[in-house]
């Protein structure tokens, strides 16, 4: 691909204002200084209202620069004042947005008074400071490629006072060397939001030797998702004004003064508590079981919550495919591990379980890897209207590049079913024959001789047929998803410290009726019609086919009708309010022994 550079643009931009051309410059459309009227001359307000009105054929964007404007006027009123010089001397902003920039060349110099330059969502790779006028006060670079900044800073402009670097690949240590108070000793404004930088403690000291700072914009970045932060911003940096679009208040710095001195403590990771509340909606898996099936096997339904988080062993710069983790996973799932579930007691909770699984990922060099995941799953309930799971994890990250990632992918979420067959176990006794009536008879004689005896004795045969009845072997058990949901988490990372859904996943249906029932279905014809007539019967029955009937037969179907399963979710940042928490979490032995808070 070719490249494409920002003075060709420019140069199209001001090329396209059409400057000599009607309704501006020089031309026989416009009238002569000693007011003579000639045919086809436009006085000079009717030429500058055609190129101010919207609906005008002549009417242009110009929102890439103001002084676009005011050129064009100036090509109406003063025409013989446009030389190539005047011309861009008198630019003192550009925008050039989308454009497909992918190289500053020497061209910009031409600007000699530009003071802001606005560069977003282009190619741009990399900053020559030698190409940039040293009278810019203002550069936006957002949403480029930029991987370092050491082309920037060998030779900054020493006037500038906002730099916008978010949305680009930066995050090295050089870069962080490259943002102190040597290079911008006149910075105010700086927004590196959605970046890459880890370090929050290396950062945090760089950034305390702009003089100037009072604005900055962090946001988005991987150590923004750790406990600390904001706390650690707010006390380290003591001049700031502005975090992240939000007034620091005396308040909020009073609160968090002295955890910059706690920083050796303070640990690069991040906490968030996934929670799984309340379930509705689910069918009963028994309500359309026919009534002739045999007692055996016994059947026995329950439910349970899963999910895929990112564990802290997954490695560095890797792509998150949540779809196929979840595939494999379900390969590398031990499904024997609950066969030991319980058949009369399924109503009780079972520990939450984390099974340790393999999610496939992609890096940006090469093909697939397998990276460790952990799949976690709710206690299993047996079926209610409202199965209330409450189940809560904690997840603790490390790799908060790779946690970024995985929050920007957001999470998925499935509902599982599990059925369990239970058989009659196989009994070992000796199969009686039937006796014959001397027995009969000789057992009728030792029951009159001794009748506690024979009760004892029928009692005990009754008490060892109920319990080879209620010995039953449960098979393994069988798992099928009923339905998966997504759900994002990008703001997250985008500054919100929790996402609390109540996920719809629709109606779903259970087995039986999926099941094989339904080849037993009668023709859909007489179906219809046997229904038709069992409803005017019923109608016939609650008092005709009158305005009050119709009423309370809407009103049963639409007691009736299926309701869409739910599900409560909740996933939570830890962020520590203030020092005295963040001490209280870091000294928890010594918090016990002294209520003391650490103050500066």
């Amino acid at each position: 691909m070719s490249s494409k550079t920002l003075s060709s643009v420019t140069e199209k931009h001001i090329r396209h204002l059409c400057l000599t051309d009607f309704p501006c410059g020089n031309g026989s459309w416009r009238k002569t200084k000693d007011g003579a009227e000639a045919a086809g001359t436009e006085d000079t307000d009717a030429l500058l209202d055609l190129l101010s009105c919207p609906r005008s054929p002549w009417w242009h964007d110009l929102s890439w620069s103001p002084q676009a404007v005011t050129l064009r006027e100036l090509s109406v009123l003063s025409p013989e004042r446009l030389h190539a010089d005047f011309i861009y001397n008198h630019f003192t902003t550009l925008r050039i947005v989308d454009k497909g920039v992918s190289v500053i060349d020497e061209g910009l110099l031409k600007f000699s008074k530009l003071e802001e330059l606005v560069l977003s969502a282009n190619r741009i790779s990399e900053i020559p400071a030698h190409n940039l006028p040293s009278t810019l006060k203002i550069l936006e670079l957002r949403a480029n490629c930029l991987s370092a900044l050491n082309s920037l800073t060998c030779r900054p402009p020493p006037l500038l006072q906002y730099l916008g670097l978010g949305s680009n690949g930066l995050g090295s240590h050089d870069d962080v060397s490259n943002l102190t108070g040597r290079q911008w000793p006149q910075l105010v404004c700086l927004d590196l939001s959605d970046c890459q930088f880890l370090d929050q403690k290396a950062l945090l000291s760089a950034l305390r030797t702009l003089p100037c700072l009072k604005t900055l914009v962090l946001e988005g970045n991987p150590f923004t998702l750790v406990p600390s932060y904001p706390g650690l911003a707010v006390d380290t940096l003591p001049l700031l004004s502005c975090l992240d679009n939000s007034w620091v208040f005396p308040e909020e710095r009073h609160r968090f003064r002295g955890l910059a001195k706690m920083s050796d403590l303070i640990m690069d990771q991040a906490s968030l508590t996934v929670s799984v509340g309340r379930m509705k909606g689910m069918p009963d898996p028994l309500m359309s079981v026919d009534e002739n099936t045999p007692d055996f096997p016994v059947v026995a339904y329950s439910y349970f919550i899963s999910y895929e988080f990112l564990s802290h062993q997954t490695p560095n710069n890797l792509k998150v495919d949540t779809q196929a983790g979840f595939d494999t996973a379900h390969v590398a799932e031990d499904v024997s591990s609950a066969a030991d579930l319980q058949s009369s007691e399924n109503c009780k909770r079972e520990a939450s379980k984390a099974d340790a699984g393999v999610l496939t990922v992609y890096t940006e060099e090469t093909g697939h890897v397998i990276a460790h995941v952990s799949k976690h799953s709710t206690s299993k309930l047996t079926w209610s209207e409202c199965m209330d799971f409450s189940d809560t994890h904690i997840h603790v990250v490390s790799e908060l590049g790779d946690l970024k990632k995985f929050l920007n992918q957001g999470l998925n979420l499935w509902i599982e079913e599990e059925k369990v067959l239970s058989w009659p176990a196989a009994s070992e006794d000796i199969p009686e024959s039937k006796p014959n009536q001397a027995v009969k008879d000789k057992k009728g004689m030792k029951g009159r001789e001794s009748p506690i005896k024979s009760t004892a004795a029928k009692d005990k045969s009754k008490d060892k047929k109920k319990k080879t009845v209620l010995e039953l072997v449960q098979d393994a058990p069988i798992r099928r998803s009923l339905g998966s949901i997504h759900i994002p988490l990008q703001s997250l990372v985008e500054g919100d410290r929790k996402v609390a859904v109540l996920c719809n996943l629709g109606f779903l249906r259970t087995e039986s009726e999926m099941g094989p029932t339904q080849t037993h279905e009668k023709d859909p014809g007489k179906k219809i019609k046997e229904e038709k007539k069992k409803e005017d019967k019923e109608s016939k029955l609650r008092g005709g086919k009158g305005k009050g009937g119709r009423n309370h037969e809407a009103d049963v179907h639409t007691d009736n009708l299926p309701q869409p399963v739910t599900v409560e979710v909740s996933v939570e940042l830890e962020k520590w309010q203030s020092t005295s928490e963040a001490h209280q979490l870091l000294h928890p032995h010594q918090t016990s022994q002294s209520p003391e808070t650490v103050s500066s």
